[in-house]
């Protein structure tokens, strides 16, 4: 009987080996196909997924660019990916079959979070009317709440004013900027969405942004990637409780905030930011199963754009403290260029941005230079496309190496190098390049760029009008190398920031 079962379980396993062989094939296939891209070879199963060095992503697809060309095939696992490089292949995919390349590819493992057919937020959402619906709310919501305009102009600039007096406390002494940093930012979004303010040392806040961090530090990793190459996964008994906390637990800070927000919110009132836009959009939406304004959108919608608006702003922010330290002479001449357009004493202001090109230049270049988005958000093909003479059947995720393109050598002089003449031409006048696409391109292009642009350049020249940087005395000299946790980050670095 022993024997029997020993060979019936035998049976099985070869049973489950070649269907599960069969399977890859499957999904391998068109690597067959005629003019399909190159790529390393992928094994059974695990695709190339073996050969991803999920630590530094960005040198992994900088070294199969170098090895392939311009459109890589890949297989994460059981799904097909190509990966696109350098500016004329990425403006191909994304500019030229801006509708073919607009849809994300499936994630499974997000369905473990919430999303799901009436909740998928902005970010991962698949190109359809739903998402339309909601990128053409957000950016018209943030409009009316001031993007653009003086009313949000002064409270990123009341905001600088807060951070600068937070450095100021530390009287010149060695800190590191990061969590400061992080917590202005934040409040610049959370007046926009929840129309509040927290003080730095509200412990709130600093539960927001630890699990933030650690929300992000489970999206990079290799059990997501692989859940989401291999579904099947996902059917392990009991597992689905025990993956995501950090996610699982932000999302419940943010539910809390959305009932505290419903609490207070008079509907005979004019909306007080974008939740009470969105509320009142619901309302309207009642009895109708095609709108995407839904109470389990609102809290994605609201996810996205707290992570979205808050982190890379303050990565940015950091990595360009970060160069002034290690580049006085670049600070010095910004710093210049600040006394000579608004001196001391005014507070820095949008429609100074004309009269300062080097200081335009400089975070322009920061940004290309950090490169802290390096692989974008992926794409999927809604129909077969071609791409630099190959094609890519529908269905594929495209990867856009967006670092290929911000250190292409064939467009930037210097592009490994902090180098702010990149965005100045020989009469010093300002210039932005075509390369220059940190916030993507196309269809799926980040909506809050204005925002993002807006902070920058009020805060960085809030700071440097402020203080001067230094690197802290005793303390080595930081590096310019980026450490790879979903987005570039700077390496931890203090500095010192002495009144001028």
């Amino acid at each position: 009987m022993g024997l029997l079962t020993g060979e019936a379980l035998w049976a099985m396993a070869v049973a489950v080996a070649i269907f599960l062989l069969l399977v890859d094939l499957m999904h391998r296939r068109q690597r067959w196909a005629a003019r399909y891209p190159p790529g390393p070879v992928p094994l059974p199963g695990l695709g190339n997924l073996l050969e991803m060095d999920f630590q530094n992503l960005p040198y992994c697809f900088y070294k199969l660019q170098r090895r392939f060309g311009e459109v890589v095939s890949l297989h994460l696992g059981w799904r097909p990916a190509v990966m696109v490089n350098g500016l004329e292949a990425v403006r191909e995919a994304l500019v030229k079959h801006s509708e073919d390349t607009a849809d994300r590819p499936p994630m499974p493992a997000l369905e473990q979070l919430g999303f799901g057919p009436r909740s998928q937020g902005l970010i991962m959402a698949h190109y359809s009317h739903a998402w339309r619906e909601q990128r053409r709310f957000s950016v018209s919501t943030l409009r009316n709440f001031g993007l653009g305009k003086k009313s949000l102009e002064q409270w990123v600039t009341q905001e600088a004013g807060c951070l600068c007096e937070a450095f100021a406390d530390h009287s010149g002494h060695p800190f590191s900027p990061k969590a400061l940093l992080n917590k202005a930012v934040c409040n610049v979004i959370a007046s926009l969405i929840y129309a509040r303010r927290f003080e730095y040392d509200d412990a709130s806040l600093d539960r927001m942004l630890e699990l933030l961090q650690n929300k992000m530090n489970e999206e990079s990793s290799i059990i997501t990637v692989l859940l989401n190459a291999v579904p099947v996964l996902l059917r392990i008994p009991g597992l689905h409780r025990k993956i995501f906390p950090a996610q699982k637990a932000f999302m419940a800070l943010l539910d809390e905030l959305l009932a505290e927000h419903k609490m207070t919110r008079d509907p005979a009132e004019p909306p007080r930011d974008l939740t009470d836009s969105f509320l009142a959009e619901v309302e309207k939406a009642k009895g109708n199963p095609d709108s995407s304004f839904n109470e389990d959108n609102l809290r994605m919608v609201v996810a996205d754009l707290f992570a979205a608006g808050m982190v890379t702003t303050s990565v940015t922010l950091s990595w360009a403290l970060l160069l002034m330290i290690l580049h006085p002479d670049v600070q010095r001449r910004v710093q210049q260029e600040i006394d000579e357009v608004m001196g001391q004493a005014r507070r820095p202001e949008m429609g100074d941005q004309a009269r300062m090109p080097f200081t335009c230049a400089v975070i322009h270049e920061v940004q290309r230079f950090a490169d802290i988005v390096p692989l974008g958000v992926p794409h999927m093909t809604s129909q077969d496309i071609d791409i630099r003479g190959f094609l890519i059947p529908k269905g594929t995720a495209i990867l856009i190496n967006l670092s290929s393109v911000l250190k292409d050598e064939r467009a930037w002089e210097q592009p490994f190098r902090f180098h702010p003449a990149h965005f100045l031409d020989a009469q010093g006048r300002f210039v932005k390049p075509e390369a220059f696409m940190p916030f993507s391109a196309g269809r799926r292009a980040c909506l809050g760029e204005p925002l993002a642009r807006m902070e920058l350049f009020l805060f960085f020249t809030c700071l440097l009008q402020r203080f001067s940087f230094s690197v802290p005395a005793g303390q080595p000299r930081p590096s310019d190398f980026g450490v790879f946790e979903t987005l570039m980050m700077p390496a931890p670095y203090q500095l010192c920031a002495v009144p001028r």
